[in-house]
């Protein structure tokens, strides 16, 4: 008979082998269960994810860049184009660190590039640039052949095809034109919602910049489905890139050309040549100047970005849109505060001397003696001070600023690239009260020494060559602001809204054109018909500035021509250059007027 013992273990062993497939069931059912919820998982939840990586695996996705549009002279000459340019790149997140040795040894080896050089880059891009490091730029065609033949133990490596920006004329126009450079990172972030690549370029100045979204296109590619060693097997789809539009500009090639020789022997300065009319800008040079194919170069050193981007002559610096003392160009400004004022009517004649006292200072008349009594005429022909010094202060800084602001300055003139250009400024007494720019406000009050200064355009004045250009403009044409442009972009710019009559009596407008055609015909400026016998009437100014910055005096002449029927406005700055304006900045603007001459007699 069984003990009590021996049939409780027993009893046990027959319970257990019944639990037995009910547990085995239960296991079954959670690994199923674990397999369901799983494949679930993967299939429902992260399905979306998975098949993308799938395709990323399967199909490859080879990236179009569009071509530039390319930018023209108003004659059709190409000023700006594209070459095209292989580069060798990386993707980092293809090639893990451990695998970059081997890759970049075989690189070295079968594209003859030093293992030093492609580490470099390496090392720089892997800290900037998380999705693609440029290796090399500017590949030979063998060794693009070279790379071509090995691909398929290259993995992780590329070969793009860039199309580089082309300036054929080099420095011309460079200021204008401006320069394309590689997006940021940063700027990447913003810029692929509106369809760029981390590859892609983009206008940093100039025109380039301003017509960014005209220029530049939109990507296209090639969708190809791979096996798993890399090979094509068919294409599933091709979208050509859209190539961006040319850009026809207002610069007349010819006249861009003498604007910069004109310029070649000052150290620096601008020249402007405008058409009064319509505000078309015909040629805008700037010196010191720039090469901005440098912008387009395979690879440049520090030193060779220290020497752009830090040179004490700052090349990058258009010195056609940025602000000095005027000198004696501003007298007809001064001319007009006095008209418009009514307190020194157009008939007006004054007593020169050889100074006048304001505040603490007295203020010379240029030739030591004066000119005896004048009206506008001579004083503009003869560049009086006295006479404009009378002007200024007795018609009172509002009379002056008033007359400035309707001519354009202490304004952004309107040219496209007017994110680079300079306001100026027209000194007046609450710009003297609120602390001029530098001191604590009421502490640099306006003093009759300041209304004398800005009567003849210094100290408290300061114009860009183009704001000149405008405002002469307005004596050339009858009396029109307009708004200077480098593109016409089928914009009717004689239109009330881009070319505004300037509130001005017709004796004041009058008076001042009969005065600047004096000074060309029997004043400062009358050597610009030396040996030109077949210029047509000029208008013009000359101008000698003392620079306020500290620096030598600068030299200014503007005119327009011809004196009827104005085609033409040219402004000639040399910038730190003494010894007068009729000395050094006429020949600039006589040379300009000689090949523009030409062009409408031939």
């Amino acid at each position: 008979m069984k003990s009590r013992s021996q049939f409780d273990v027993s009893q046990k062993r027959t319970i257990g082998l019944i639990n037995q497939p009910i547990v085995l069931f239960w296991l079954m059912l959670t690994l199923f269960g674990a397999m369901v919820g799983r494949l679930f998982w993967l299939q429902i939840l992260e399905g979306s994810f998975y098949r993308k990586l799938s395709d990323e695996n399967r199909i490859r996705l080879v990236a179009r860049p569009p071509i530039r549009g390319r930018l023209l002279d108003r004659n059709g000459t190409v000023l700006a184009d594209n070459r095209l340019a292989y580069s060798l790149s990386i993707q980092p997140r293809l090639v893990r660190k451990k695998e970059w040795p081997v890759l970049r040894d075989r690189l070295s080896k079968f594209l003859y590039i030093p293992k030093k050089t492609l580490e470099s880059r390496y090392r720089n891009g892997i800290q900037t640039d998380p999705y693609r490091i440029t290796l090399a730029r500017d590949l030979k065609t063998d060794q693009v052949l070279r790379f071509k033949e090995q691909e398929l133990i290259l993995e992780g490596a590329q070969v793009d095809l860039e199309l580089l920006r082309y300036y054929p004329y080099g420095t011309l126009a460079s200021h204008s034109l401006g320069y394309t450079q590689p997006i940021t990172q940063s700027e990447f972030q913003f810029l692929k919602q509106k369809g760029y690549e981390i590859r892609d370029r983009i206008g940093r100045t100039g025109v380039e910049a301003a017509y960014e979204s005209h220029l530049r296109g939109a990507w296209g590619g090639e969708m190809l489905e791979v096996d798993a060693a890399g090979l094509v097997q068919r294409s599933l789809g091709f979208k050509p890139p859209v190539a961006g539009k040319d850009l026809v500009l207002t610069i007349d090639l010819n006249l861009q050309i003498a604007a910069e020789k004109a310029l070649a022997d000052k150290s620096a300065g601008a020249v402007v040549v405008l058409d009064p009319r319509s505000g078309a800008i015909r040629a805008m040079a700037s010196r010191p100047t720039y090469d901005p194919n440098f912008f387009s170069k395979a690879f440049t050193s520090q030193k060779e970005y220290n020497d752009l981007f830090l040179s004490p002559r700052l090349p990058l610096f258009s010195r056609a849109i940025n602000a000095y003392d005027p000198g004696s160009t501003w007298k007809p400004v001064t001319g007009m505060a006095g008209m418009e004022s009514g307190k020194f009517p157009s008939d007006v004649r004054l007593k020169t001397t050889s100074c006048i006292k304001y505040g603490s200072h007295c203020f010379h008349e240029h030739n030591g003696e004066g000119f005896g009594i004048i009206g506008y005429e001579d004083a503009l022909r003869f560049s009086s001070n006295t006479f404009f010094y009378q002007v200024g202060v007795g018609a009172g800084p509002k009379a002056l600023y008033d007359a400035a602001i309707k001519l354009g300055f202490a304004s952004l003139t309107g040219i496209e690239i007017g994110y680079e250009e300079s306001k100026g400024l027209v000194g007046n007494e609450e710009w003297a009260a609120t602390g001029r720019g530098w001191g604590e406000p009421g502490t640099t009050p306006w003093i009759p020494e300041d209304m004398a200064s800005a009567s003849i355009g210094q100290a408290v004045v300061q114009i860009t060559p183009l704001q000149l250009a405008r405002a002469y403009a307005v004596f050339a044409n009858g009396g029109y602001l307009v708004t200077p442009h480098l593109a016409e972009q089928s914009i009717d710019w004689t239109s009330s809204e881009r070319r505004t009559k300037v509130d001005i009596k017709p004796s004041t407008l009058r008076t001042l054109r009969r005065g600047l055609l004096k000074v060309v015909q029997s004043g400062t400026g009358a050597s610009l018909n030396l040996n030109f016998p077949d210029l047509p009437p000029v208008a013009g100014k000359t101008g000698t500035a003392e620079d306020s910055t500290g620096g030598s005096d600068h030299a200014w002449f503007v005119c327009f021509a011809p004196y009827e029927a104005s085609e033409i406005v040219i402004v000639a700055f040399a910038q730190n250059t003494p010894g007068g304006g009729s000395v050094h900045a006429l020949p600039m603007a006589r040379s300009i007027l000689q090949v523009w001459n030409k062009s409408r007699t031939d």
